[in-house]
């Protein structure tokens, strides 16, 4: 069964593998923002070195740390990754509070489920994973957006208790209890759901 694992040098194979299936969508170019796209960037060329792989997964563990060294603007985060044995299927980010940009467009997680393991319920199946997580950091409820236009991650979200605020510019606004009584859509299992885009 996959689980949340923290960042570890034993996914680093298939985790190659991953980034691949990434950059063939076109992630990592010069406009990605994203937090996948940025480390293809900085690590792309160098990951394939097993100690730079491990020195990677202490540097995102570390971001979690509030004292951690990072770029302006961002806040420290909690990065856990999704994979079944050995075989990295995805990752999810909390981000342990809201500035400006992130209250408006980004909210408190981000997710990526490489393409090969998409449409099979794990970004339904890590996002309500991940809940305690935040729920554990203090966090209760997380916001989670999404674009308008990706049907299927906002099928993720409400499967998880989202409950939409409203839309600011392109992107839907959902907040989720983290509690123990958070909601749960029933029938939402690992079996279901899965977005695209993730």
């Amino acid at each position: 069964m996959p689980e949340l694992i923290v960042p570890d040098p034993r996914v680093h194979a298939s985790f190659l593998e991953a980034v691949k299936e990434f950059e063939a969508e076109g992630r990592g170019g010069p406009e990605d923002n994203s937090m996948v796209g940025r480390d293809i960037l900085r690590y792309g060329g160098h990951w394939h070195d097993p100690e730079v792989f491990a020195a990677y997964a202490a540097a995102v563990r570390a971001d979690a740390d509030a004292d951690s060294p990072r770029p302006e603007g961002h806040v420290p985060c909690t990065t856990l990754w999704w994979a079944e044995g050995d075989t990295y299927l995805g990752r999810i980010a909390i981000r342990h509070r809201l500035n400006g940009f992130l209250l408006d467009y980004g909210g408190h997680i981000g997710y990526d489920v490489r393409a090969s393991a998409r449409r099979r319920g794990h970004a339904t199946a890590m996002l309500r994973a991940a809940l305690p997580v935040a729920h554990s950091l203090g966090i209760d409820p997380v916001l989670v957006t999404c674009d308008d236009t990706n049907t299927a991650s906002r099928r993720v979200i409400e499967k998880c208790g989202g409950v939409f605020e409203d839309r600011r510019g392109k992107k839907l606004r959902y907040w989720i209890a983290t509690g123990p009584a958070a909601p749960r859509a029933p029938g939402a299992g690992p079996g279901e759901g899965g977005a695209a885009g993730e």
